[in-house]
């Protein structure tokens, strides 16, 4: 089995493991009485707690005092930290899956990556309620704790359970969201919610499931799960199947195989698919029906 010893560990992976670390005794301490956590709405259905904003602050402080000239992106501060004209920019989720916290479901986690010059280099997405600690750097691979991580080898679509989040914000077009669920769910062996895109992403990685798609996601969803995915042997990319997606507020995982799979179905979704008429789209959804029912 290769494993990732600390000798081998990336500097800068180094203080992003033990930034995300730090954010998580704060949120496993506050899990202890999540009832008495201050809650606040960002806007409907979307919320923003005390925990939050403490386990921001000091994941910033960790970063800024080994690496004072980078710059930051975090969800709650936005680029008012660090150095906003910086090469190398933190993109930080302090408590992905807040909803789900703030109910005591334990499927949350920090999710932290560093993109130097526009590509992504480091990633940590830590699940403090198991102790999971994600990591990898650009060319390096991926680790769950000690173990290498492989996407998973399916390459039938019927075989595969996928995984994607649901829109609540106003606005979103949730008719389209259920008519993709409705693609998905028919052709898959299931189709789950768990709450949490940059876990979602960290579970592909690890081939615990075959898929995850979301639309609605911001960078800091998205920026350490994604370079989990590729380092683990998959892809990621917008519902189009374009690599350029970090800004695109849609997302779309898979090991190789499912991955192109899963773009016929939801390419005619996406936003950049204006030109995709509906007989193209219906040709392509016929055309993965046919493949499924053939064993391809």
């Amino acid at each position: 089995m290769t494993t990732a010893s600390s000798s081998s560990i990336h500097p800068m992976l180094n203080i992003a493991i033990k930034a995300a670390r730090a954010a998580g005794s704060i949120i496993n301490r506050a899990a202890l009485d999540v009832e008495s956590v201050r809650v606040s709405k960002k806007m409907e259905n979307d919320f923003v707690t005390e925990v939050d904003q403490a386990s921001e602050n000091t994941i910033i402080e960790t970063l800024l005092n080994a690496y004072p000239d980078h710059g930051i992106l975090a969800e709650e501060s936005g680029r008012t930290h660090g150095n906003p004209d910086a090469e190398h920019v933190w993109i930080i989720d302090p408590l992905d899956g807040t909803t789900i916290f703030i109910h005591g479901f334990p499927f949350y986690c920090v999710s932290i990556a560093l993109q130097s010059r526009g590509r992504l280099e480091q990633a940590v997405v830590y699940d403090p309620t198991r102790n999971d600690l994600f990591t990898s750097t650009r060319g390096r691979g991926a680790f769950l704790n000690d173990r290498r991580l492989r996407v998973s080898k399916r390459i039938r679509l019927k075989e595969c359970l996928i995984s994607t989040g649901f829109p609540f914000r106003d606005g979103d077009d949730f008719n389209a969201y259920l008519s993709m669920m409705s693609q998905v769910m028919t052709r898959t062996a299931g189709l789950r919610r768990p709450g949490a895109a940059a876990l979602d992403l960290a579970y592909v990685a690890a081939g615990f499931s075959d898929g995850f798609f979301e639309t609605g996601l911001q960078p800091w969803d998205m920026a350490a799960g994604a370079l989990l995915v590729t380092e683990a042997g998959g892809l990621v990319g917008n519902f189009t199947g374009e690599a350029d997606f970090l800004q695109q507020r849609e997302c779309l995982a898979a090991n190789p195989k499912i991955y192109g799979q899963l773009v016929t179905l939801l390419q005619p979704y996406s936003k950049f698919a204006g030109a995709v008429d509906k007989a193209t789209a219906a040709k392509a959804i016929e055309d993965v029906s046919k493949m499924i029912e053939s064993g391809q």
